[in-house]
Parts: C-alpha cells; structure tokens; sequence
C-alpha cells in the first residue's frame, strides 16, 4: 500500500469524471480529503479509452495537495480494466497513491489486481508495493464474500459500500440508490453497512459509504451521512462539490467532543500513572481502558481534521 496514504482521513471522497480535464481541474482545487479520477461510471464506454492519458496529466500537472488521490478503473468483467491500469499507473507516477476496483466479488480479482500492479510498478521504476487498492462491494456474491476480500492484499487501504449497483443486485424495488425508502420501518441498509464495517475493521482498513445521489437536497444527505457515521464509518463519497464541506463536518469531531475525549486522556493517564487505579470516576461516569480507547480515536480523527484542545475558560 502507498505508506504516504493509508492513515489519511477520507471524511470526503470526491468522485470526478476522468473524461474532463476542466472537472479535474476545479477538483484539486476543493477541500476533499480523497479524490478518484474515474474511468468507470462516470466516463461513457466511448470516452474511456480517451480518458486514460488525461487523467495521466490531471495527476502530473494539477496540484492535489496532501490528499489522497486515486484513479477508479473499470471492473474484471469488462475490457478496460487491464489498459487502465498499465496506462494510467504505468505513466502516472509517484503522486497516484491508490487504484479502486469496482464490483468485486471475490477475493481472487483483488489478488489479481495487485499482481498486475507489482508488473506495472517495477516497468515504471515506481517503489515496490506503493500503489494501493480500494475495493468496492456493490454486489450480493461481493458481500457474502467480504471477509476474504478485506484479507486479500496488503495492499488494501479501504473497502467500499456502492449502494446503487448494490441495490440492483438484491434487485430491491427502488430507482435512487444510496438514499432513505421511506416506505421500510428501518434503515434497508443496515446490515450492509455492518457486515463491511466489522470485515473492514478486522483487516485494518477504513471502511466507507458511497454516494447519495440526490445531489440538490443537503438535509437530506446531511441526515443519511449520520447512518454511518454513528456506525463508525471514516467518510462518505461525494458526487458535487456542495457535498464536500457538509462530509468533512459530520465526519469530523465537534470541538466538544475533541476536548471532552483528550480531558478522559488526562484523567485516565492520571488514574493509572499517578493513582495507580484501574477506573476512575470522571463527572458523572465511571472510565476505564475501554473508555481510554474510544477517547484515543476522537482524538485521532479531530487531529486529522485539524482540531486543537480548547484553551480552559480562565485562561
């Protein structure tokens, strides 16, 4: 995996078509903690060909900053999948951290795709290993399988719930995909987003939603990104750029929070170091190693989104 990448926050994931060099273009300049070039859905069949050296200077020549940046390639059950990788990764350099994979179904295409890499990498004088992969699970065979394919390749840096294809593969009688059915006492997806959550999870990768196709209505996005966030989620894609802000917001410790879990640090470091106490009371609740772990992550994540602890009141 790209050791420049694989613990960078991913609160947005904003997808670009790879076919316009102008999208490509305003996308390094938005503040998305991913962004994926892509060669799949977002690029008509007679485009894609077309789009492979465009996106091999989009990564050259635009300034991405620290982000993350991938290109998403066509699945192994198309024609493209092999020349987008050997031309876009052959020729892209150092600064393309990642590959996505849509559609996997099984842990042998992850396999594959990272020994196709480790051919383009050592043709391209690129570090062995640097190129990571995000896999996508969009289909039902891809979920059922999931646990093998989070274990496939040390390259694997996150896994990803496409909920559109997703939904077309259980064929649930919807038209939108990624978004609430009013209709179901529930929220359809939940054990989906579970049983990724806890494969991913296992296999050290963050773990992230897909898009939420009715780009004009930001409550309602704002609401759906809560089913996962809460769940423990790292972020979620956007397909607009009015998306990005909202995402890196909700998937970001409010200041609140970031204080509150680095003052449970000092009270646990306290308790054990100095006290020599295993649990401690901490206003109105009792903490402990449990408490000290979740504390640890609200930290990490509100300093990857560049948060710092709150001066006390009388200072």
């Amino acid at each position: 995996m790209s050791a420049r990448s694989r613990d960078l926050p991913r609160r947005s994931c904003l997808s670009v078509p790879g076919s316009s060099e102008k999208m490509m273009a305003k996308a390094a300049t938005l503040p998305a903690d991913m962004t994926f070039l892509d060669l799949e859905d977002a690029c008509a069949p007679l485009e894609k060909p077309g789009a492979r050296p465009k996106i091999v200077e989009a990564v050259k020549n635009n300034d991405w900053g620290d982000r993350v940046l991938c290109v998403r390639v066509n699945a192994w059950d198309t024609e493209w999948t092999f020349r987008d990788v050997i031309e876009v990764v052959g020729n892209a350099g150092e600064r393309l951290d990642e590959v996505m994979l849509p559609k996997v179904q099984m842990a042998s295409e992850v396999v594959a795709l990272d020994l196709l890499l480790d051919q383009v990498e050592k043709e391209a004088g690129l570090p062995a290993g640097h190129v990571g992969i995000e896999a996508q699970i969009e289909t039902a065979r891809g979920l059922i399988n999931v646990e093998e394919i989070c274990a496939a390749s040390p390259r694997l840096e996150a896994i990803i719930f496409g909920p559109a294809d997703f939904a077309a593969s259980l064929e649930m009688p919807v038209l939108t995909g990624g978004v609430q059915i009013p209709e179901y006492p529930g929220d359809h997806f939940h054990y989906v987003f579970s049983k990724i959550l806890m494969a991913g999870r296992a296999n050290g990768l963050q773990v992230i939603d897909g898009p939420f196709l009715k780009i004009r209505e930001p409550d309602a996005f704002r609401d759906y990104c809560q089913r996962t966030r809460i769940l423990g989620y790292d972020g979620k894609w956007a397909l607009h750029p009015d998306q990005v802000a909202i995402l890196n917001e909700v998937f970001s410790p409010t200041q609140e929070q970031f204080d509150r879990a680095c003052a449970i640090l000092d009270a646990y470091r306290q308790a054990t170091e100095e006290d020599r106490k295993g649990a401690v009371m901490f206003g109105d609740e009792m903490i402990d190693e449990a408490s000290r772990k979740m504390a640890v992550k609200f930290v990490a994540r509100g300093e990857q989104a560049g948060l710092r602890r709150s001066e006390p009141a009388d200072a």
